[in-house]
């Protein structure tokens, strides 16, 4: 996308201006989103960007730069207004440019710059209203959307690193609304991953629409939650969002490096339960947060962070390495050129197990099951988070009784970690988009059923 050779001359102009590193970020990012409602096509759009982002470091300081226009001189107008004034430790020797061949782990066929299957995802989504629709008149209006993204990345840098990937994303999701009466309710369901429009032949629309429906009407007939301290039984899947948002950004060394972490000098210490593993893949194949090289051009990996409850890892990108000397991990990631990279996550999740749901539902005397989690906030530093549950039910006597109503589970990521008691054996992953100082990037979030045997739940019974 980028001439070599330009490249070469405006790394060069930045580290004889003093730049301990330098580097070059090149996207080209096409995208193509199909919406439906009420049986007919919502909204098409498509687009195309290009850009080039420029970053260098001058001892502690790195400095950023964009543009969407690659000519040489304004790549070396950005060096210049980047480096004025600014001093190094040394001056840089950059390195000559060695093209690195990348590992493709995640295949794709049924790609955007081939074709964009505008009819095939057209005729899913509507046949996904159908099957919602047909489970009950109380469903009113039905909601779909495939999107499809196609990046193409080019990084050089001072050390002599040229290496080029694409990356080819696709995420569907349906969303039904059920009416009773006066009464409303909502239901969803999706699924993607690092994978082109053959997430056909996974996804089924019966499914989907069914499934939609289903948690819709569980909603609609949710009864008050009751609230107060008690054990809470956390559902697989897009349940790890609690230990992504309120445990795994502490990890990173965005935050790490300026110890606004909880964690920064925790390394060893046993920061969770006994039964909590957890661990950052980037290497599974075509789930939606996988990469095979992150934004600064390195191969991703899998990285171990809670071993039987003991903290062995931190998520690091290139600076965040640099600042706190810990290793590098293939997570410097970032939105697009736009953005500096920084230490984020890929796919975070709980391990496996070797508990039963029903043996944690049977272990509860009063308390909730939470069988899906939904967003919510999040206190950078601490981890104190309040998060919504899209479907939950009361329990009693180790027994479901019946589903509630406006849930929310409230409490510290860092304690969570050490009331967690019994984990499952019914692991799953979920797509999610998350959102930090590099802007909103695709993660994977999971984790099999888990039981906490203490948490806040807020409810309005």
């Amino acid at each position: 996308m980028l001439d070599s050779s330009v490249a070469k001359q405006v790394i060069d102009a930045a580290c004889h201006k003093g730049a301990d590193f330098a580097e070059l970020f090149v996207e080209r990012h096409l995208t193509a989103n199909i919406s439906t409602l009420a049986s007919q096509v919502d909204s098409v759009d498509s687009g195309e960007e290009f850009g080039v982002g420029v970053r260098l470091v001058f001892g502690q300081k790195v400095l950023y730069g964009y543009s969407n226009q690659p000519e040489l001189n304004i790549l070396l107008d950005i060096v210049n207004d980047l480096a004025s004034g600014q001093q190094g430790s040394h001056s840089a020797n950059p390195s000559s440019l060695k093209i690195m061949d990348v590992h493709n782990r995640h295949p794709v066929s049924r790609i955007l710059t081939v074709d964009s299957d505008f009819n095939s995802k057209l005729e899913f989504l509507l046949a996904a209203e159908q099957k919602a629709k047909a489970v009950s008149e109380k469903i009113i209006k039905v909601r779909g959307s495939v999107m499809q993204r196609q990046q193409h990345v080019e990084i050089f840098n001072s050390e002599g690193l040229h290496v080029e990937d694409e990356r080819h994303y696709t995420r569907t999701s349906v969303t039904a609304i059920a009416k009773d009466g006066s009464l409303q309710a909502t239901g969803s369901f999706n699924d993607g991953g690092l994978i082109g429009w053959e997430l056909q032949n996974r996804i089924d629309a019966q499914h989907f629409g069914e499934e939609a429906a289903r948690q819709a009407l569980v909603n609609l007939s949710a009864k008050p939650c009751p609230s107060g301290h008690m054990p809470v039984v956390m559902g697989p899947g897009f349940g790890g969002v609690i230990f992504h948002e309120a445990c795994g950004h502490l990890l990173e060394t965005t935050s790490v490096a300026k110890q606004a972490s909880v964690f920064h000098d925790k390394m060893g210490e046993m920061i969770a339960s006994s039964v909590v593993s957890a661990v950052d893949d980037g290497t599974l194949s075509n789930e939606w947060g996988s990469i095979n090289i992150d934004d600064e051009g390195m191969p991703t990996q899998k990285t171990q962070l809670i071993k039987d409850g003991k903290l062995v890892n931190f998520l690091a990108d290139r600076v965040g390495a640099e600042q706190t000397g810990l290793p590098r991990t293939g997570s410097g990631r970032r939105q697009n050129y736009k953005f500096a990279p920084a230490s984020r996550m890929r796919n975070t999740f709980i391990e496996a197990g070797d508990s039963s749901l029903d043996d944690m539902l049977a272990s509860i005397d009063r308390g909730i099951y939470a069988s899906h989690m939904g967003g919510g906030s999040v206190k950078p530093g601490t981890g104190e988070f309040n998060f919504s549950v899209l479907e939950g039910y009361y329990v009693e006597n180790g027994k479901i009784q019946y589903p509630v109503k406006a849930a929310t589970l409230i409490g510290t990521g860092p304690q969570v970690l050490k009331d967690i008691s019994m984990v499952g054996r019914d692991f799953s992953l979920a797509c999610g988009m998350c959102g930090s100082v590099s802007g909103a990037i695709p993660t994977t979030v999971g984790q099999p059923s888990l039981k906490v045997d203490n948490i806040l739940v807020g409810g309005n019974a």
